[in-house]
């Protein structure tokens, strides 16, 4: 994997000595969030995960290369780019051949982080069955990685443009444990409501850090989905954004866009619509993702 993988000397020094390692994608630099916003949530982030005692491994493709941790030119270079891929598992071979500039989605992201090593992933919230998949047969790649990849991910939920329940029976089937954290109601990533109850709950910390590391000692394969419901004084209440939704949906159907051009265009769409306050609360959720994603990797760092 040398010839493909570029990881930070940092991050290189933290998975030698065993000290806990967070990563996190690229793609909600690049096509989730409006410049300058983006560049300096990415880098609030890392310093929330600095904060707590563990390292932020921000994962892109640069120059044919998988990055597994980027200095400020490069998250720089994320924000402000207009040629940048959206990379998810089927494109990365393209991407990395051809030197292409690409920012991961989860399913990317995940892959990378795998190959160095790391065990956490934050993201804001992760794809799923799209709403009308039945017709479409649009199901995210971010559902069959995380069955075969043993990276745990830290997420708002799924994304509340998706298919919520649908997505967590596919979960089920794909035998993806779903864990909540502090309530027992599955979050929708900008509501800490879904009208779905979670599989499982958790209120800590380190009983998430011991179900991963029981999960992969039995050797059974896959991700951990723990969903970290957004702060309640940030949340948009989850009738209210799903009006939002609606008209969002309604807009892209109508403007025949399809595929991975989706949910960019109902993130900014939906930002629109709600003058701005659905990207408060994603930037809100990301940085509590964070917080909870680092004291989750320094506890399973401290048992493994």
């Amino acid at each position: 994997m040398n010839n493909y993988l570029n990881i930070h000397p940092e991050v290189a020094e933290a998975l030698k000595n065993n000290q806990p390692v967070v990563a996190l994608e690229s793609t909600i630099i690049s096509h989730g969030m409006p410049y300058p916003q983006n560049v300096a949530t990415a880098r609030a982030v890392e310093n929330i995960i600095r904060e707590q005692g563990a390292i932020p491994a921000t994962i892109a493709i640069l120059d044919g290369k998988c990055c597994v941790g980027l200095n400020d030119e490069q998250l720089e270079y994320l924000g402000q780019a207009k040629d940048v891929w959206k990379v998810s598992l089927r494109d990365m071979p393209y991407v990395v051949a051809n030197k292409i500039a690409g920012a991961t989605t989860v399913a990317a992201t995940m892959r990378i982080a795998s190959m160095a090593g790391i065990k956490v992933f934050v993201t804001g919230g992760i794809g799923g069955v799209h709403r009308d998949a039945q017709q479409t047969m649009d199901i995210s790649a971010d559902l069959t990685e995380m069955s075969n990849t043993n990276v745990a991910i830290v997420s708002a939920g799924v994304k509340s443009i998706l298919d919520i329940g649908l997505t967590l029976e596919y979960l089920e089937t794909l035998g993806v444990p779903v864990i909540t954290f502090s309530q027992k109601e599955f979050p929708s990533f900008y509501s800490r409501e879904s009208g779905h109850a979670s599989p499982l709950s958790s209120d800590s910390e380190q009983e998430i850090a011991s179900i991963l590391k029981a999960k992969w000692d039995l050797q059974i394969n896959g991700s951990v989905l723990i969903a970290n419901p957004v702060p309640k004084e940030m949340e948009i209440a989850f009738h209210e954004i799903e009006s939002k939704i609606q008209q969002a949906l309604n807009e892209a159907k109508l403007a025949g866009i399809s595929g991975k051009e989706t949910t960019p265009f109902l993130l900014k769409r939906i930002a629109e619509i709600t003058g701005g306050n659905s990207l408060a609360t994603n930037i809100a959720l990301i940085k509590n993702n964070a917080l909870l994603g680092a004291k989750v990797a320094i506890y399973l760092a401290k048992i493994s």
